[in-house]
C-alpha cells in the first residue's frame, strides 16, 4: 500500500522509487530551505530506508553540495557511485571503467546513467574545492565513458578549462 500523497510534490525522482522513500524525500526537500538540520535527518532516513535506492544518494549530496558541505557531498557521491556500480555489476573505479570501456555499456540503463551523472558531480565537487587536477582527470575519463555527452560534462569541462586558464 502507498503513502498517500499530502502536498503537491516538489521534485519529481525516478518512477521506480519506493512510495515511502518518497515522501521522506519530499519532507526534506521542503525542509531544506527552512530547517537544514530537519531537511538532512529526512534526507538520512530515507536513505536508512532503502539504502539501494540511488536517488537517496542523489538527494542528500545535492544538498550537501548547496550547503557547501563539499567534503560530505564527495562521501555521498563516492558511495553513490560504488552503489551504483554494485548494482550494475561493474567496476566502481572510473579509471577501470575508461580502460575496459568496450566491456560496459553506460548508457544501458537509470543504474549506469546514474554512476555517469554522480561522477560528473564529483568533477564538480572537486573543481570547487580547488582541486582542479583531479577534476580534469575525472573528466578526461568521463570523456571516454559518455562521448556523446549525455550528462553534460562538457559545461562541466568548461568551467574546468577556465579555471586552469
Amino acid at each position: 500500500m502507498g503513502v498517500t500523497q499530502l502536498f503537491e510534490q516538489r521534485v519529481l525522482f525516478s518512477p521506480n522509487i519506493p512510495d515511502a522513500v518518497d515522501y521522506l524525500l519530499q519532507l526534506a526537500v521542503a525542509a531544506s530551505s527552512v530547517d537544514q538540520t530537519k531537511a538532512e535527518n529526512l534526507f538520512l532516513q530515507a536513505q536508512a530506508l532503502d539504502k539501494h535506492c540511488l536517488q537517496t544518494y542523489f538527494a542528500l549530496y545535492k544538498f550537501y553540495f548547496f550547503q557547501k558541505r563539499l567534503v560530505d557531498a564527495e562521501k555521498i557521491v563516492i558511495a553513490g557511485l560504488e552503489e551504483s556500480a554494485r548494482q550494475g555489476s561493474f567496476p566502481s573505479d572510473y579509471r577501470r571503467l575508461a580502460i575496459d570501456g568496450e566491456k560496459w555499456d553506460l548508457y544501458a540503463s537509470e543504474i549506469t546513467l546514474f554512476y555517469l551523472y554522480t561522477l560528473k558531480a564529483l568533477a564538480f565537487i572537486k573543481l570547487r574545492q580547488g582541486y582542479n587536477s583531479d577534476a580534469q582527470l575525472i573528466l578526461s575519463h568521463l570523456r571516454q565513458l559518455d562521448p556523446e555527452d549525455l550528462i553534460g560534462a562538457s559545461v562541466i569541462m568548461d568551467l574546468a578549462a577556465g579555471v586552469s586558464e
